[in-house]
């Protein structure tokens, strides 16, 4: 089970003008990666900010975290303080977007954390959403979770998460609904599991929570619906858990992948755990089905959008 969240630590997301967002799509547009030069600029931009309203869908089609297109888009990579895991160890160093010929549109966020077993050694990563408008709905990703380090020995208690949450833990109408899998167990658990949470308050922690025993290794489609008070949890168009009753989103949240350590069980050389995420995916105030997300995602690709926001402000 999941322990309790992350101190503070977001920036406020100052949004762009209309005019001036407009010009940056206009100059940031163009096909999919595989069509356009190394030198394009801001491959994370769409070709038009027009789609289904109430949308959001991003193919991660940058050229690093530095790009502007990512931060233009909403998006921020975590640095430095804060908890959960080795406190005070996220770095945006962590993050890229290599190509990937797994991936559709043949590229991925990667998030990739790493340690030596010491807190100095230890690098954990996030990157999370800003700003957004994200409530009841479907939100759906394509993710790549390892059951092993990519390099080093094997044992470490990590967590690769996806999850929205609110923007403060403090919040009286406090939300967060959890996708974690643990390839090595943790707090007291053994074996690679999956755990779903939905949480009522932070601190005291106050949840409920369901844990599949299970191999996640490759590529799944992780999907969250919060329709009608109810929570459904799904992998791969499988049904896995609800919550219903306080146990739903009561204020709107961000969204968040992130790749971090519960704790540090052993020194033992350097070791690098892998977390990739294909494409996000988000519809406001609807139940939509696995099939129906991808037949859209498929669109969003074979028309050349790479990212799309229809979610009205509030």
């Amino acid at each position: 089970m999941s322990q309790p969240r992350r101190t503070s630590r977001r920036r406020v997301w100052t949004a762009l003008t209309l005019p001036a967002l407009l010009c940056l799509l206009a100059a940031c547009s163009g096909g999919p990666a595989s069509d356009r030069g190394a030198d394009a600029a801001a491959p994370g931009a769409s070709p038009t900010p027009s789609g289904p309203p109430g949308t959001l869908f991003d193919g991660f089609q940058y050229s690093g975290p530095d790009d502007p297109s990512l931060t233009a888009n909403g998006w921020e990579v975590r640095n430095g303080a804060g908890s959960p895991g080795i406190k005070d160890t996220w770095s945006g160093a962590g993050v890229g977007f290599p190509a990937d010929t797994t991936a559709q549109g043949g590229r991925v966020l990667q998030l990739q954390a790493s340690t030596d077993g010491t807190k100095q050694g230890t690098r954990q990563v996030e990157v999370q959403s800003t700003g957004t408008d994200l409530f009841t709905g479907t939100y759906a990703a394509r993710v790549y979770f390892s059951a092993k380090p990519t390099s080093g020995r094997n044992g470490d208690h990590v967590v690769q998460t996806f999850f929205p949450i609110s923007s403060s833990e403090s919040s009286a109408n406090y939300s967060e609904l959890d996708h974690e899998y643990l390839p090595n167990g943790g707090w007291g658990s053994v074996g690679s599991q999956l755990d779903n949470v939905s949480w009522y308050q932070a601190d005291p922690p106050d949840r409920v929570s369901h844990t599949l025993k299970r191999h996640l290794d490759g590529w799944h489609i992780m999907m969250i619906t919060a329709v009608n008070g109810k929570v459904t949890y799904s992998l791969d168009g499988k049904e896995l858990f609800t919550s219903s009753g306080k146990y739903v989103p009561r204020e709107k949240m961000d969204i968040h992948f992130s790749n971090w350590f519960i704790d540090l069980p052993f020194t033992g050389g350097p070791r690098t755990w892998d977390m990739k995420v294909n494409w996000f995916y988000y519809k406001a105030g609807e139940a939509v089905s696995q099939s129906e997300v991808q037949k859209t995602v498929d669109g969003f690709y074979s028309s050349g959008t790479n990212y799309i926001n229809t979610v009205p402000k509030s």
